[in-house]
């Protein structure tokens, strides 16, 4: 065991927390996926935070930091903001501690979501839709604590939250025979990578532990490029879980010690993720949930051989969001393309374009069109799904050997925004 950096969590207080959880919560399961294993030739273990109660690993971090607090601090109550998985472990924590909680979420959260913190708070909650975005209602709680001398429980940047995160990490290495080589685990402000990493890089320092965050919000990779923790000024928010404009000052600080780098991935690959955990292994995702597998496929050659964990963070994902998924997934894959095309205004011109154009695997999956009578040609907006990747090259064959006036609207991602 390699001694303990003042600058990353102590060991004695990840174990502090791990025996306060332990009343409250048992250990998630370490469990080999065989699908996975043989596909990358290596001993690829999940660890299913899953199957937590809030069905992520958030309410360990919540739990510990108000399970520490002083009787007196919780009586006056506490407060966060969380558009998800820390406002459901928050609420667990009310409940469990009989201590008043305020809630706030953006006016924009799904009813799902409100309905399980709901749950998990019972009378010990309230909720406050507050701002369009998860900033606005950060904004909105911090203000409050001060103002009514809340105890304010951050989602990531406290240490004591650090600590509680950390025991999964712990857990981790109760349950593993032998040698861990690599530990995958999402990044969203660093909550997890800097709790998990500080325990696993003092009591298995040759163990390498890789962060992951989705391309479109990468937050801690920017900061790690710059040496500072930066602030993003546009992100894509669909990996709703680790989708941060800005990682914490603490996080940042302790990363920096104990991973070993930062991947990123598209979301059209987490979705495809997404879907094939499902499909193949009965397995209920969050977008950040599986980042730590969709991740797997840059390092096919290093992990062959190894004995690999892949942290599966949460699994709180919307049945609403599928369509939304399978879009994306089938766009990362090649397999759905859009076009403005330029019919002729006369009759039997659609009729041409599916005999003489598609392909017999070609199908339509969207189409928009208006008649213009004054116009010898009018734009349609079609959307096409293939079979197999392959098959693009030659429908824009046929499209042009037909004499098809088009533009790809996936090549023109302020266009696709527009229309898609």
């Amino acid at each position: 065991m390699v001694q303990n950096n003042f600058q990353i969590a102590s060991l004695s207080a990840i174990y502090d927390a791990k025996a306060r959880l332990n009343a409250i919560l048992q250990p998630t399961p370490l469990m080999r996926n065989d699908g996975l294993s043989e596909k990358y030739q290596c001993d690829i273990l999940l660890k299913r935070e899953d199957l937590q109660r809030v069905r992520s690993y958030k309410i360990r971090g919540a739990y510990n930091k108000m399970s520490s607090m002083s009787e007196a601090e919780l009586s006056k109550g506490v407060i966060c903001a969380s558009a998800g998985n820390h406002a459901q472990g928050v609420a667990l924590a009310c409940q469990l501690l009989k201590t008043k909680g305020y809630i706030y979420m953006p006016t924009t959260t799904p009813q799902q979501k409100i309905q399980k913190v709901k749950f998990f708070g019972k009378e010990f909650v309230e909720i406050i839709l507050i701002g369009d975005t998860y900033d606005e209602s950060y904004s909105a709680a911090l203000e409050r604590s001060e103002v009514d001398d809340f105890g304010f429980v951050h989602p990531f940047n406290d240490i004591k939250v650090i600590h509680g995160q950390g025991t999964v990490g712990a857990e981790i290495i109760e349950q593993t025979p032998g040698h861990i080589d690599y530990i995958f685990l999402g990044i969203g402000g660093g909550g997890l990578a800097a709790g998990l990493g500080s325990f696993i890089h003092q009591v298995s320092p040759d163990t390498k532990i890789i962060g992951v965050e989705p391309s479109g919000a990468p937050a801690m990779h920017q900061s790690f490029k710059e040496n500072k923790v930066v602030r993003l000024e546009k992100i894509d928010a669909f990996v709703d879980g680790a989708a941060v404009q800005q990682v914490g000052e603490l996080n940042f600080t302790m990363c920096k010690q104990v991973l070993s780098e930062i991947a990123l991935v598209q979301e059209g690959k987490i979705c495809q993720t997404i879907l094939k955990l499902y499909n193949e292994e009965a397995i209920v995702a969050e977008p950040a949930g599986a980042l730590s597998i969709a991740v797997l496929d840059q390092y096919a050659d290093v992990i062959k051989g190894k004995r690999v964990v892949c942290v599966l963070s949460g699994g709180n994902n919307d049945i609403t969001r599928t369509e939304e998924i399978k879009e994306r997934a089938l766009l990362y894959e090649g397999l759905k393309h859009y076009f403005i095309i330029k019919f002729p205004q006369r009759a039997g011109a659609l009729l041409d374009f599916l005999s003489k154009v598609l392909g017999p695997n070609d199908d339509i999956a969207h189409f928009e069109y208006t008649k213009k009578h004054n116009r010898e040609a009018g734009p349609a907006l079609v959307g096409l799904e293939l079979k197999k990747k392959e098959d693009y090259q030659a429908l824009l064959e046929r499209m042009k050997d037909f004499g098809v006036d088009y533009r790809e609207v996936n090549q023109d991602e302020l266009l696709f925004g527009l229309l898609v």
